[in-house]
């Protein structure tokens, strides 16, 4: 008895004295920035703080190893006469996977300079809008505008090497005018085996897997909502409760009314922050790594916002627009925009 009443007490011991982690009062940032011509790149994957791999417009495909110095690009042509557009981007701890946007979804693997076509769909409603792998690097996920009454999932459990989409029968209805925005391959986010999507356009909800995407549930948003341009454009979970939307009206992107929640439960509730405040519409949103999930980065083509207490106040810290942002660490993320990448460092 007297060995588990010790064991309880060093327990609380440690967790009262735990450190809260003290976020930043970031009042604006630096942005080294890398132009890229002909492409407009809306999806990065990190690599380290010298690497970052870009997937753009006109079939562009390319990677740098040391810090921009040097830019390493492929060109990818389908049958030399289709130039795939490319929004959503993947890594699987060894090869990159981009998916093209329309008719025909054409997802490529990236290995030691070369492409090689793994998934082709032809439909007239094809457009896949985001794609990424789960922590175990097996299992991957890509989403994209219903082709039928649900949203277009396809899965991979053997790393990319095979792909298939889920009949409707296993995923829930989606609703007339309801799709996916294809602004900065992070309306998906992946913790362990749960998987998280935002939808838009006349509804705003949260699709949510726990097993790789076999079994879904969906929950509504107070995200504004009602038509094409409005609703969530990026997702993000700092862990498996606490998450954050954002978006807004693409098409009105000074508005700031309901474009913005936060959720402690993993997705079920969701609760409306900063409303009518800044920021205004944006097409991706961070956590910052480290923080506790205290500290957010949102960029858009309003710029770039900074919240030090996980989204429920921003201040505007850049003015220039960007679609991605994506984190090394607490210090150091990389950035894509139109026909540029961009460093960020924070001290």
């Amino acid at each position: 008895m007297r060995r588990i009443a010790t064991f309880i007490f060093a327990f609380l011991f440690f967790i009262a004295c735990k450190e809260e982690y003290i976020p930043r009062n970031i009042e604006r940032v630096s942005i080294k920035e890398f132009k890229m011509d002909r492409t407009s790149i809306r999806a990065i994957q990190v690599i380290d703080h010298k690497s970052v791999f870009y997937a753009g417009s006109n079939g562009d495909v390319g990677f740098t190893t040391d810090n921009g110095i040097i830019w390493n690009a492929l060109h990818i042509r389908y049958q030399d006469s289709i130039v795939p557009h490319f929004r959503s981007l993947a890594f699987n701890g060894k090869d990159y996977f981009a998916f093209s946007i329309e008719n025909p979804g054409l997802l490529y693997k990236i290995s030691d300079g070369k492409f090689t076509l793994q998934y082709k769909e032809e439909h007239p409603k094809v457009f896949y809008d985001a794609l990424t792998f789960f922590d175990d690097h097996l299992h991957g996920i890509a989403v994209g505008d219903p082709t039928e009454n649900c949203a277009s999932i396809l899965l991979t459990s053997n790393s990319g090497k095979t792909w298939r989409k889920l009949p409707c029968k296993n995923l829930p209805k989606i609703a007339k005018d309801e799709a996916f925005f294809a602004a900065s391959n992070t309306n998906i986010k992946t913790i362990g085996s749960t998987v998280w999507i935002a939808s838009g356009g006349s509804k705003a909800r949260i699709l949510k897997s726990t097993d790789f995407g076999q079994n879904w549930t969906v929950t509504q948003t107070p995200i504004i909502q009602g038509n094409g341009p409005q609703g969530i454009y990026s997702i993000d979970f700092a862990n498996e409760n606490k998450g954050i939307i954002i978006g807004g009206n693409y098409a009105k992107p000074l508005e700031n009314s309901a474009n913005k929640a936060i959720t402690s439960d993993g997705g079920k509730t969701w609760q409306l922050v900063a409303d009518k405040q800044q920021p205004n519409y944006k097409s991706c949103v961070q956590y910052v790594p480290n923080t506790d999930g205290k500290e957010v980065f949102a960029v858009g083509k309003t710029g770039v916002s900074f919240s030090n207490n996980g989204g429920k106040t921003w201040k505007d810290v850049y003015k220039d627009s960007y679609y991605a942002i994506q984190f090394v660490d607490k210090n150091t993320a990389w950035l894509s925009g139109h026909q540029k990448i961009g460093k960020l460092k924070l001290d």
